[in-house]
């Protein structure tokens, strides 16, 4: 059977004042994997740790096959139907929709999604309260170029800055970034926290931010799973619930993360 961990981090941030802390919780690469029938163990386990928002980094289908797309869908409807859900698309939905083949299945998909009130942000940004406290969140879909194989472009400030504009400076900003290749970039364009995939854990997890490969075929891929921090910025990368073409993980369970956002303790 199937199965996947949840991984915890907390994070302070004088962004925020309220001391319950609003907590989040990140899916990443499910491609279309059902743990229990419609997923009911993976949302019954969002449901107990009850955050105030989900969040997605995309690659819920796979690319070539639509009956993902209907897994996905009941999925984002069943969580949204509870929480807010912000989804940012993956290199699988990206290339879906530039297909001629798939086009179709992929617009009906995000239809119905935008219809249940799951929020696709395609290089796009929105506004949310949680708690009192203000958060800005930012989809980045990068063209399909950054995900070629090996090499792929650099990621300049600039060009990042082209595609959804400067970062916000009211509020928490939450970059929903679903390649982590670029995190240097992503630290430098300014977001409060970064949440990314993509990399599968690196397939073999050497330790707790290393993995030994990605789906570009780097070797030893930076930003690869787990946590980074600069200064106040953070950084989270999902090792992801499910895989797809090398069903393969060594030391690298499946993951949802949950991501604690709290306000730094008073000092007497």
């Amino acid at each position: 059977m199937k199965d996947f961990r949840v991984k915890k981090y907390q994070i302070h941030t004088d962004k925020i004042q309220n001391p319950e802390g609003v907590r989040f919780v990140l899916l990443a690469d499910l491609h279309g994997i059902s743990y229990g029938r419609d997923n009911i163990r993976l949302v019954e386990t969002i449901r107990r740790l009850n955050p105030d928002g989900v969040l997605s980094v995309g690659d819920m289908a796979v690319r070539t096959q639509p009956d993902t797309l209907v897994t996905a869908c009941k999925l984002l409807k069943k969580l949204e139907h509870d929480f807010p859900v912000y989804y940012a698309l993956g290199n699988h939905e990206y290339k879906m929709a530039l297909s001629e083949e798939y086009r179709g299945y992929y617009e009906k998909y995000e239809k119905m999604l935008k219809a249940a009130g799951v929020h696709i942000l395609r290089n796009t940004h929105e506004h949310a309260i949680f708690k009192g406290e203000h958060f800005c969140f930012w989809g980045l879909e990068l063209p399909i170029e950054y995900y070629h194989k090996p090499k792929s472009p650099k990621l300049k400030t600039e060009m990042m800055e082209e595609l959804i504009g400067k970062s916000g400076k009211n509020g928490m900003q939450i970059l929903l970034a679903h390649n982590p290749k670029y995190g240097k970039t992503y630290f430098d364009w300014g977001a409060d926290i970064i949440l990314s995939g993509h990399y599968h854990g690196g397939v073999v997890r050497l330790s707790e931010h290393h993995g030994l490969s990605s789906p570009q075929y780097l070797v030893l891929p930076p930003f690869c799973c787990g946590d980074f921090h600069k200064g106040e910025q953070h950084m989270f990368v999902s090792a992801g619930l499910g895989e797809h073409t090398i069903p393969l993980r060594i030391h690298n369970p499946r993951e949802l993360l949950v991501i604690d956002v709290k306000p730094f303790e008073k000092t007497k």
